[in-house]
């Protein structure tokens, strides 16, 4: 039995373990932001949304407002939540899926507006939940089970590059940036400093979060370190692409 007492208050104490994986990144991006939440005090004012996909497995894993959407549907639920009530902390979690395929044009409509809330997009180079199947972020060269001979850049694209493509379209005043779950540290100076960013009312908050996903990728634990820790960050650059203090150049 869970001692409530031991847990962090904004933590779900009935729900641990967490339900993914084991070696699933989302486990380990969840504790940083849980801690975030304690330290900042914030968790009687925040509202959690998560999307369709694995992220869905974190619906009870807070102890805050928490609000399951349709799929790729989390950033304008979150949205309109946080113009009902400014005065709330809106959180959208979401698998790269959710947020750069089927609700890409949420995503890039909710930082073209600086919409005040926070998204955080966990990036595993698949669709986790039902399979493995290429996504958007699948590495060129990369085994799926919809890309068996590895991702055709040619025929199949180029991986999407969210912050990227988000700082280039976010007003002044957005916090844009890309994480890993291989450098805890960063990981949550980057969560925090977008949390905060939305607290101060400056504007859109994006992180993308580097995550493993040890079951679909097939992989074992140094494999799946070193996938994470050396191939996805050849292509997925990590560090901040937008702060608050920049100017937009016109």
């Amino acid at each position: 039995m869970v001692n409530n007492l031991a847990m962090p208050k904004s933590w779900n104490a009935d729900t641990k373990p967490h339900k993914f994986c084991p070696g699933c990144g989302h486990g380990i991006t969840l504790k940083i932001l849980g801690e975030i939440i304690d330290e900042l005090e914030i968790q009687d004012r925040l509202v959690f949304g998560v999307d369709i996909g694995c992220s869905l497995l974190a619906w009870d894993f807070f102890n805050v407002d928490t609000v399951q959407t349709h799929h790729g549907r989390t950033n304008p639920v979150m949205v309109g939540i946080k113009r009902a009530n400014p005065e709330l902390l809106c959180i959208a979690y979401m698998g790269d899926g959710g947020g750069y395929a089927i609700g890409s044009q949420h995503l890039v409509n909710s930082a073209f507006r600086n919409e005040k809330i926070m998204a955080i997009v966990i990036n595993n180079c698949n669709y986790g939940m039902t399979g493995g199947q290429m996504a958007p972020t699948t590495l060129p060269g990369q085994k799926t089970e919809t890309s068996p001979y590895g991702r055709d850049p040619e025929t199949m694209g180029s991986p999407t590059l969210g912050p990227e493509m988000v700082a280039a379209i976010a007003p002044a005043g957005a916090y844009v940036a890309r994480a890993s779950i291989a450098n805890i540290r960063q990981l949550k100076r980057f969560l925090k400093k977008a949390v905060e960013n939305q607290i101060a009312g400056n504007g859109f908050s994006f992180v993308e979060v580097l995550s493993s996903c040890p079951t679909n990728w097939r992989t074992n634990a140094k494999q799946t370190w070193d996938y994470v820790e050396k191939e996805m960050s050849k292509y997925f650059k990590t560090g901040e692409f937008r702060t608050p203090d920049e100017k937009k150049e016109a």
